[in-house]
C-alpha cells in the first residue's frame, strides 16, 4: 500500500509531449512536497524525503530512496537499491547502476557547452556504475563513466572516466588507489567522548592526510 503525506502530487502532468501515465510500484512512502511527474515507471518500495521532484520518462527500480530537496530530471535510469541523499541534482539522461549511493549535495551535469545549440542536441548525463559511492558535494561532468564500486571523495569534480573499484578524489578527480587497498576505518579513528560527533581522526591518521578519501 502506498503511503503519501498531504501535499504530495502523483502523476503531475508533464509539459513535454510524452505518455502521461505514471507506473508506481507497491508500498511507496512519499513525504510532503514530493512531486512525481506522469510518464515514469517506478518500482516497489520507493521512498522520498520532503520536496523531492521526479520528472517524466524516468525508469526507477525497486527499493530506491531519494531524500529531501533532490531533483531527478527527465529521461534518467536508476537501478535497484540506489540511495540518493539530500540536495542532489540528477541531470537528464543520467544512468545510475544498482546499489549506488549519492551523498548530500552531489550534482550530475549533462550539458558540455551550456547555451549552445549543438551541445543541447547531445545532452547526456554521466553513467554511475553499480555500487559506486559518491561523497558529499561531488560534481560529475557530462559523458563521464564511473566504474562499478568506485569511491569518489568529498568535493571532487569528476571530469574523466574512472575505472572500477578505484578510489579517486580532487579537482579534477584523479585515481589515488583502490577500494581493496583502503586502510581499515578502525585504524584511522578514535573515540571522542566529549563531542556529539563521537569520533575523531587518530593521531596517526592526522599525520598522514594522504590516506583520507
Amino acid at each position: 500500500m502506498t503511503t503519501a503525506d498531504a501535499g504530495v502530487q502523483i502523476g503531475y502532468p508533464p509539459a513535454r509531449p510524452v505518455d502521461p501515465e505514471l507506473e508506481l510500484g507497491p508500498d511507496a512512502r512519499l513525504r510532503s512536497g514530493s512531486v512525481l511527474y506522469g510518464g515514469s515507471r517506478i518500482g516497489a518500495r520507493f521512498e522520498t524525503g520532503h520536496n523531492v521532484v521526479i520528472r517524466e520518462q524516468c525508469e526507477i527500480g525497486d527499493d530506491v530512496s531519494v531524500w529531501s530537496n533532490t531533483v531527478v530530471d527527465y529521461g534518467c535510469r536508476i537501478g535497484d537499491g540506489v540511495k540518493i541523499h539530500t540536495n542532489c541534482y540528477v541531470a537528464q539522461y543520467t544512468d545510475i547502476g544498482d546499489g549506488a549511493f549519492l551523498a548530500p549535495g552531489v550534482t550530475l551535469a549533462n550539458d558540455l557547452y551550456p547555451g549552445r545549440e549543438e551541445s543541447a542536441e547531445v545532452m547526456s548525463g554521466p553513467a554511475i556504475g553499480a555500487g559506486a559511492q559518491l561523497g558529499v558535494n561531488v560534481t560529475v561532468l557530462p559523458f563521464v563513466r564511473i566504474g562499478e564500486g568506485c569511491i569518489v571523495g568529498a568535493g571532487s569534480v569528476v571530469t574523466r572516466d574512472l575505472p572500477p573499484k578505484c578510489v579517486a578524489y580532487g579537482n579534477p578527480a584523479r585515481v589515488r588507489g583502490t577500494v581493496d587497498g583502503l586502510v581499515d576505518i578502525c585504524q584511522r579513528i578514535e573515540a571522542d567522548d566529549a563531542s556529539a560527533s563521537r569520533f575523531t581522526f587518530s593521531a596517526t591518521a592526522s599525520a598522514d592526510r594522504e590516506g583520507r578519501v
